[in-house]
C-alpha cells in the first residue's frame, strides 16, 4: 500500500539555554538569541513515517515546517534521514502565530499539499508544551486524531492500528484513513543521518537561501526544498501571526532551584530509620 505522509516538524529554541535575551519586548521568544534545534518529539514522528516508508515500498514522505529561513536546516535533517521532500513555510505575516494561527497556517499548507493518508507531528514542541497544535490543525482539516502515540501497529485496507500511551498503561486504537496521528518521546527515537543521503543533499536549499551561481553553489532544487509564503497557499491574513492569535506569551522565567542544606548520611540502620521518620513526618512520602 503506497502512502502519502506529511511530517509536521519545528525548529525550536533550545530551552536548556534560556537567558535573559529569551524574550522581546511584545512577549515573543526571541529565537535569534537561542540555540536552534529539531523538536524532539518531532524526530520521534519522523521515525514513524520512514517505519512506515519502509513497510509499504513506494510511499512519500513530505517534510512541512513553518518559521524563518533557518528552519530549513530541519528540512535538511529530515532528507538526510529519509524524507523524500521537504517545504519551508514562511512570511512575515506568520510571525508571532500562537498555535491556532499556527495551525491555520499549516492546514492551509496541507491543503495545498492536497493527496494524503496521514499527517504525523510530535506530541508537543518544547517551547511551548501546549500539545495544541496537532489537534488543532487535525480540527481545522476535518480529520479524525489520535493522540500519544508510541507506536504503529499495522496499516492496511484504510485502516490504521496503533497503540497509545495512557499514563500508567497502553491503549490499542483503530481509525480509518486519512488521519493525524500525534506521537509522544516513548516512540522509537529517529534513526541518524545517513551518510549516502547527506552526500547528496548537502547543498539542499529553499530559494531565498541563495542566488543561482553563488558562491559556486547550486542552484535551489525546488523538487527537493519548496519555500511557501502566505499567498502560496492561499491563507487569510486575518487569521496568522500576531493578529491571528488570541493567546499571548507575557513572560519566560528561569527558574534555577538551589540546595539551601545538605545531609549526609551512613548505610547504617539507625540512620535511615531517622531518614524515614523525617520523611513521613513531613509528608514527602507516605
Amino acid at each position: 500500500m503506497k502512502l502519502n505522509i506529511i511530517v509536521l516538524a519545528k525548529q525550536v529554541p533550545d530551552t536548556r539555554n534560556i537567558g535573559e535575551q529569551a524574550m522581546n519586548a511584545d512577549g515573543t521568544i526571541n529565537r535569534s538569541a537561542l540555540p536552534a534545534i529539531f523538536n524532539p518529539e518531532d524526530l520521534n514522528a519522523l521515525e514513524q513515517a520512514l517505519l512506515l516508508k519502509e513497510q509499504n515500498p513506494g510511499s512519500r514522505i513530505t517534510l512541512l515546517t513553518m518559521g524563518p529561513q533557518r528552519a530549513a536546516d530541519i528540512l535538511r535533517e529530515g532528507l538526510y534521514r529519509g524524507a523524500d521532500e521537504g517545504i519551508l513555510l514562511t512570511d512575515r505575516a506568520f510571525a508571532g502565530a500562537d498555535t491556532l494561527a499556527t495551525s491555520y497556517a499549516l492546514s492551509a499548507a496541507i491543503n495545498k499539499i492536497g493527496e494524503y493518508d496521514i499527517v504525523l507531528c510530535g506530541r508537543q514542541a518544547i517551547d511551548g508544551d501546549t500539545a495544541q497544535v496537532g489537534p488543532q490543525v487535525a480540527q481545522q482539516l476535518g480529520l479524525p486524531q489520535v493522540t500519544y502515540v508510541r507506536r504503529i501497529v499495522t496499516i492496511e485496507d484504510n485502516r490504521i492500528v496503533v497503540e497509545r500511551s495512557i499514563g500508567n498503561g497502553v491503549e490499542t486504537v483503530a481509525a480509518p484513513l486519512p488521519l493525524l496521528l500525534t506521537v509522544d518521546g516513548s516512540a522509537a527515537p529517529c534513526r541518524p543521518r545517513n551518510a549516502y543521503r547527506l552526500l547528496r543533499y548537502h547543498r539542499a536549499a529553499v530559494p531565498s537561501e541563495l542566488s543561482v551561481g553563488e558562491n559556486g553553489k547550486k542552484p535551489a532544487d525546488e523538487s527537493v526544498l519548496k519555500e511557501w509564503s502566505l499567498a502560496d497557499v492561499n491563507g487569510d491574513a486575518s487569521r496568522c501571526g500576531l493578529g491571528g492569535s488570541p493567546t499571548k506569551v507575557r513572560k519566560v522565567e528561569n527558574i534555577i532551584f538551589q540546595v539551601k542544606e545538605s545531609k549526609r548520611l551512613t548505610a547504617d540502620d539507625a540512620d535511615i530509620k531517622a531518614l524515614v521518620g523525617e520523611l513521613l513526618a513531613n509528608h514527602t512520602i507516605g
